[in-house]
């Protein structure tokens, strides 16, 4: 038996015994060690703000948006059993598994990544997060000196700035949290400023405004701060999940005039224009070799038992700024 978290009902978390049954030839049976609450998307399906109708999107989850729902996909852990047919895992290889929040489960072996050695797991967990990041950045295309607002510096806006910085780019933050803020400068930024400070945006950019802005908050007002932020014919990059949250927004002059771009970048696909020179495969090599290679570890500021899951959500859903990436360990 296994025990695993459910939303049986909006802003409720419940664990529930699952039966376990036998790897099949090309599955993998992990023990999990931690996994990370996504800041994001999860809390959305935690408050009950996404349409009960959308379809989930992972093998892995169980349940539906109009609960109960078991949901989750960055678990990290060793592989235990191994079916005849697995080439890429080794019994107690750790590796990274997008699966829901579960001390034990069986998987196919392609939902798991193997991880380099000398990976741990306080690295591994942010496999997801990553990849999301680096989709990000090869959506805005940002070039060698140019400035990009980044707005939000959760998990995902945090490792936006450390491969913006890689790539050359002038990163500003804008972030409601000191504590977040402190994070993005330790991160790379030039400067952490608060929102609503556009005067000071402006005189970053020598009045010209950003290049690029990246959305990567989930609060609609900063998109249109983002949008009002960038120079003429600047691009708008959203990694926002919304949810059902209404965003209203003011596409009068700045934007009409400006030109300004506004795309969607979403971890389910990669830009067509990018196609065949990179996939999926190719993304998430990426991402596997940089895990060691950023700061990533360091950005787990609460590290919560398992067993004790509903005080993670309650953390999040009622004092979200005093966190970077909350865990769940499972010792």
């Amino acid at each position: 038996m296994a025990a695993a978290v459910w939303f049986p009902r909006a802003r409720s978390v419940e664990l529930r015994s699952e039966e376990l049954a036998e790897p099949g030839p090309d599955e993998v049976r992990v023990r999990a060690a931690l996994s990370a609450i996504s800041h994001g998307t999860e809390m959305l399906v935690y408050r009950g703000e996404v349409d009960a109708n959308l379809a989930l999107d992972l093998p892995t989850l169980a349940g539906g948006y109009g609960f109960p729902l078991k949901y989750g996909y960055a678990s990290v852990g060793r592989a235990v059993v191994v079916g005849r047919d697995v080439r890429g895992v080794r019994e107690g290889d750790l590796v990274f598994a997008l699966h829901p929040h579960q001390d034990e489960y069986v998987v196919s072996e392609s939902l798991v990544r193997r991880l380099p050695d000398r990976t741990a797991p306080e690295q591994g967990v942010f496999l997801a997060n990553l990849e999301t990041a680096i989709n990000v950045v090869l959506d805005a295309k940002p070039r060698l000196g140019e400035v990009v607002a980044v707005f939000g510096q959760g998990v995902v806006g945090l490792l936006v700035t450390q491969l913006l910085r890689r790539s050359g780019a002038r990163v500003i933050a804008v972030e409601p949290s000191p504590l977040r803020r402190s994070f993005a400068e330790r991160c790379g930024a030039e400067a952490a400023i608060a929102p609503g400070d556009s005067a000071l945006l402006r005189s970053l950019t020598g009045a010209r405004g950003a290049d690029i802005a990246i959305d990567a908050s989930g609060n609609p007002a900063a998109l249109q701060e983002a949008i009002d932020c960038v120079a003429t014919e600047g691009t708008v990059v959203v990694c926002s999940w919304y949810g059902e949250k209404p965003v209203p927004l003011d596409l009068g002059g700045r934007f009409h005039r400006g030109r300004v771009r506004l795309i969607s970048s979403q971890v389910g696909r990669i830009d067509p224009s990018l196609a065949p020179r990179w996939d999926r495969e190719r993304r998430l090599e990426l991402a596997t070799s940089l895990l060691g290679e950023l700061m990533l570890a360091e950005l787990i500021t609460h590290r919560i038992p398992f067993a004790r899951a509903a005080e993670a959500y309650a953390l999040l859903d009622g004092r979200s700024a005093e966190t970077v990436q909350v865990v769940l360990d499972y010792a």
